[in-house]
């Protein structure tokens, strides 16, 4: 077994003293990297494209904002609290993230899942029927200001302990929580928001419940009540959802052609309104509206120690789930836009933005998907836009706030329950994942059964249940079929140019998959979506050039330097050559002014031993910039599934799995016969293994 460690290289141990001085050496590169770690601003900011850019933010600002104007009041009622505190939810986060946060696309504010979440503490200590806990602090407050107390030292007490997790660099923890798992637990907590906003639009008076089971009592005492629905709240409300929803769906649908979405919500919330007024709806018709809105902001306030004693069970996965949402977000529009982002980083920006906030009286803020797309789509580069909707909603706190007084709340509850169509839509996932993989199907069911049965908080403790025990069988019955593995077979691998071998001696999961992408790009040198996207703005130039006759075919050795123009969506696909009469060499010589980063990959195997879970995102990446990818020694259960779930297209087929290393190669030097010309020196074995 030893002779397979000939070729090793043994690095030799550091002097321990030695390596703690140079760490704690301070000069003024280090200065500067912990300056630009800490405020992510400044590196953004000093490459902002003014001229570019700036229209864009001020656009998309003001879209935002109006937008997070309407949300802070929806989904306030969500948290059981007055609808302007809404307002302040939807403007002191953003100030904070502006300096602290990473992404330059999410947009900082209420979400409606964290809404629930503090509404169901906020009820447990101050019900709406009965006296309120025994908490020092309450004497002399109404029933609002017992539940702003509530809401607001909850919120600080989850920015502590985001930013506690943040210092302490334990931002990975987000990676056991699952897409499947997240996934399941959305799809619970759009259930409960659903039922929760029944009561606005049907405008029955119905006590906030807490608990296992709130859900079912909460049901049982509507249906009680039904026969005492207010009309005129049921058709406003009706009319609204309808509206919006066609509206919603023809955005999507024209998408490419509209300059910016239609804000469908805020004209709606607009015409209520006035309607409202004019018609004297709560008057007349007996409606509850959203009623008086002060002007300006309250003071700062301290939290409440003892609220802190009664809801850090409930605090801690406040915490988890605000950052999971917002990291998942963030980090789907820095794939897209080409740039990182840090999760310990934006757990300390969440921290600070919730801590921030909740003095202010303000609750805990993630961000809403809807609410960034709205500033993604309608042009938003950078967090400048945030700001920008922060000033709008400033502007609506202290000067016109008042318009908003005879807004029906039947509106702002079917805006609530319009903007679930994505969470709920995600049931049908179900199908697709029996399919795929049954345990990642147990885990979706089981997280949001227990989500919805059990309330949101022990719904996602039983959920990460679910989830490590079948990460613990699944890793059980990956060892047990492995044992018959014979290390001699891997002794004289070794990599021809052009080729990558890249092992993986251990399962990948969900909690590794994120690991395993990164060294794996790291391996190959290129980041495969980005070079993807790079020679499709270039074929868009080369076509441009040649319809305008300024350049002939036989020039065209490749491709040009341009702007970054059309859409991520269209940049992603694979390159299209038809029209053109032949293929371009994209590792040829260069004209003076091509960029095309060079990749000199033309193969790349992966040696999947030990991998009993595929996912296949970043192999279509490497496909479709031209390196072929091959993958030996793979359970037989993952290719029946792989057929399950129709896997296999025109891009990935069942011919790219090999039996053994050797078979790959063999076929590869087929493929390509100039490297079986070529003399390789088998003592230096030059195999990537990635081992975590």
């Amino acid at each position: 077994m030893c002779d397979g460690l000939e070729g090793k290289k043994w690095k030799l141990s550091k002097n321990p003293s030695k390596s703690s001085n140079d760490y704690h050496v301070c000069d003024a590169k280090r200065a500067k990297d912990a300056a630009l770690s800490l405020l992510p601003v400044i590196g953004w900011l000093k490459i902002y494209r003014l001229k570019e850019w700036l229209l864009s933010d001020i656009v998309s600002g003001v879209s935002t904002g109006l937008v997070a104007v309407l949300q802070g009041l929806a989904y306030c009622l969500l948290a059981s609290l007055p609808p302007w505190y809404g307002l302040f939810s939807a403007f002191f986060p953003v100030i904070s993230y502006f300096f602290l946060g990473t992404s330059r696309h999410i947009s900082v504010g209420p979400f409606p899942v964290l809404c629930l979440m503090i509404g169901s503490v906020v009820t447990r200590l101050v019900p709406d029927e009965g006296p309120p806990t025994n908490i020092t602090g309450f004497e002399g407050l109404t029933r609002d200001e017992q539940r702003v107390l509530v809401a607001s030292s909850v919120t600080f007490l989850t920015g502590i302990m985001q930013l506690a997790m943040g210092l302490l660099q334990v931002g990975f923890v987000v990676m056991y929580l699952s897409d499947t798992l997240v996934s399941g637990f959305t799809t619970a907590a759009a259930i409960h928001i659903l039922v929760s906003q029944l009561k606005f639009v049907l405008g029955l008076q119905v006590p906030g419940l807490s608990g296992p089971f709130s859900i079912i009592y909460t049901l049982e005492i509507i249906f009680n009540k039904i026969t005492s629905t207010n009309v005129c709240d049921v058709v406003i409300s009706l009319v609204i959802m309808v509206v919006v929803f066609i509206v919603k769906e023809l955005n999507d649908r024209f998408k490419s052609k509209l300059p910016v979405p239609i804000p469908i919500e805020v004209i709606m919330t607009v015409i209520a309104c006035g309607i409202s007024y004019a018609l004297d709806f709560k008057t007349r018709y007996g409606i509850d509206v959203v009623g008086h809105i002060p002007k300006g902001y309250e003071p700062p306030m301290a939290p409440n120690l003892h609220v802190f004693q009664e809801t850090a069970v409930e605090a801690f996965p406040m915490a988890i789930v605000g950052f999971a949402v917002a990291f998942s977000v963030a980090k789907v529009y820095s794939v897209k836009h080409d740039y990182t982002i840090d999760g310990n980083q934006e757990l300390i920006a969440f921290g600070v933005s919730n801590i921030f906030g909740a003095t202010f009286r303000s609750f805990a803020a993630s961000t809403a998907l809807s609410r960034t797309a709205v500033q993604e789509s309608t042009g938003g580069k950078t967090q400048i836009a945030g700001l920008l909707s922060a000033v709008i909603v400033m502007i609506v706190t202290l000067a016109i706030g008042f318009l908003l007084e005879p807004l029906p709340k039947s509106v702002l509850g079917a805006v609530v329950i319009v903007n679930l169509k994505g969470m709920l839509m995600q049931f049908r996932e179900i199908p697709y994942l029996w399919r795929r993989d049954k345990p990642d199907c147990v885990v979706w069911l089981g997280t949001c059964i227990a989500a919805i049965l059990l309330g949101l908080d022990l719904g996602l403790a039983a959920g990460l249940g679910v989830e490590l025990l079948s990460v613990v069988l699944r890793t059980q019955l990956s060892v047990s079929d492995l044992t018959h593995l014979n290390l001699k077979d891997f002794i004289d691998v070794y990599e021809p140019e052009g080729v990558r071998i890249f092992r993986i001696p251990s399962p990948i999961f969900f909690a590794n998959i994120e690991f395993f992408r990164t060294k794996l790009v790291e391996a190959v040198g290129f980041n495969p979506l980005r070079v993807l996207r790079k020679r499709n703005k270039a074929l868009r130039m080369i076509r441009k050039l040649l319809k305008a006759g300024d350049l002939q075919w036989t020039s065209v050795s490749n491709v040009f330097h341009f702007e970054d123009e059309g859409t991520m969506e269209e940049l992603d696909q694979p390159t299209d050559f038809k029209d053109l009469p032949a293929r371009i060499d994209w590792n040829a010589e260069l004209p003076g002014n091509i960029i095309v980063p060079r990749v000199d990959l033309h193969s790349l195997i992966l040696d999947f031993a030990a991998v009993s879970f595929l996912d296949i995102s970043l192999l279509r990446e490497l496909i479709r910039v031209e390196v072929e990818v091959y993958i030996v020694a793979c359970d037989p259960y993952i290719l029946e599934k792989l057929h399950d779930c129709c896997f296999f297209d025109a891009e990935v087929q069942p011919s790219m799995f090999f039996l053994t290393l050797h078979d790959a190669m063999l076929h590869i030097q087929e493929k390509h016969p100039q490297l079986a010309e070529k003399k390789f020196d088998y003592e230096k074995v030059k195999t990537t293994i990635f081992i975590h």
